[in-house]
């Protein structure tokens, strides 16, 4: 299944203009606040009319602006999970989800057996419980479920997690990888957090100032994202558990990533990403320094970012690695394409699952 918006709309003085193809999948839309994320989710949902332009669903045109289809909100079989869980207080958890299959029309679309979703989202033992009495993330769960039921084309999350604490946002993640990788339903996604889409996203839609700025995979996009705040994202597999001193050991193409301890199991597949503000660069292997992970590379390329600052893209044995300097630092160590150096990683950022 696949999505296809090219909208453009007007809201006061905000204009979004954008046009992008997501493949099967989490999509994430990324940006700032005020970017068009949420106005692009609610162009997809039927909740704005855009003034000119598509939207296509797995073939289905739920907005052609100049043949002048749109089809409402309540018939395009879209199931949305929004940042608080909107349960019903009166209904018991089984009552919520059976409100969603309520809601399924025809043939198609994801799974809409109960015992399905309940299982892919692990939420046997809350059946008969009272919203009252859950968890931020166990209502999360419970509010994918109901909008899993209703057979949607296509599953909205805006932002999600944003009302999570960490704990709670730890304990969910888990099921959204579920939901991308078995339940055959595409997911457009709203977050602002880095790892969060480092993690989740098989493509992101980068949005600036209403406009899409850039459209991948992730491990190409994301290091694109935020100006302000760049980094690189590396595939990674929990090579082994260091328990003497509470560590996972990652192995990616760049090198090894020594990381505080993760739940994942060995062999897991993970995704890290590593701020371009937390590499420093040697030019030659440093010694006796407490920073655990050092990766060589070459220097791809220097790009300056402001009077005082430059990117500085590395290859890591293929991988991209980034760091932020100032252009000082750049010309005290002759930094060009080519230069052989040992990035020392301060931290590692992800989502331990």
């Amino acid at each position: 299944m696949s999505l296809e918006v090219d909208v453009e709309h007007a809201r006061g003085s905000f204009q979004l203009r954008a046009r992008f193809t997501a493949a099967p999948g989490l999509t994430a839309l990324f940006g700032r606040s005020g970017s068009g994320k949420t106005s692009i989710v609610d162009i997809v949902g039927g909740l704005i009319r855009p003034t000119r332009g598509k939207v296509i669903v797995d073939g289905q045109v739920l907005v052609d602006t100049e043949r002048r289809v749109f089809v409402p909100a309540h018939r395009r079989r879209i199931g949305y999970v929004f940042q608080d869980s909107r349960l019903f207080p009166h209904l018991s958890v089984r009552h919520n989800l059976l409100y969603g299959r309520w809601f399924a029309r025809g043939n198609g679309g994801a799974v809409a057996d109960l015992g399905a979703v309940v299982d892919l989202l692990g939420i046997g033992h809350l059946l008969d419980r009272q919203p009252d009495s859950l968890s931020g993330g166990e209502k999360q769960r419970v509010a994918i479920g109901r909008a899993l039921l209703a057979r949607p084309l296509l599953v909205l999350m805006d932002e999600p997690l944003a009302s999570l604490d960490e704990a709670r946002r730890a304990e969910i993640l888990p099921y959204i990888e579920r939901l991308r990788d078995e339940a055959g339903v595409p997911i457009l996604y709203v977050s602002h957090s880095v790892a969060e889409v480092a993690r989740l996203a098989t493509t992101v839609v980068i949005m600036a100032e209403g406009k899409v700025t850039a459209v991948g995979p992730v491990l190409d996009t994301l290091p694109l994202a935020d100006a302000n705040d760049g980094g690189s994202v590396l595939d990674a597999t929990v090579s082994r558990h260091d328990e003497a001193f509470e560590l996972s050991v990652l192995t990616t193409a760049a090198g090894e990533l020594q990381v505080p301890r993760l739940g994942a199991p060995t062999g897991a597949h993970v995704r890290a990403y590593i701020r371009a503000r937390d590499v420093m660069l040697s030019l030659r292997p440093p010694e006796d320094i407490s920073a655990l992970n050092v990766l060589g590379g070459r220097v791809a390329s220097v790009t300056p970012i402001s009077g005082a600052q430059a990117d500085v893209r590395l290859d890591c044995n293929g991988a991209l690695l980034m760091a932020r300097l100032t252009i000082k630092s750049v010309e005290r160590l002759a930094l060009t394409p080519g230069r052989p150096v040992f990035a020392v990683i301060k931290s590692v950022s992800f989502e331990r699952t």
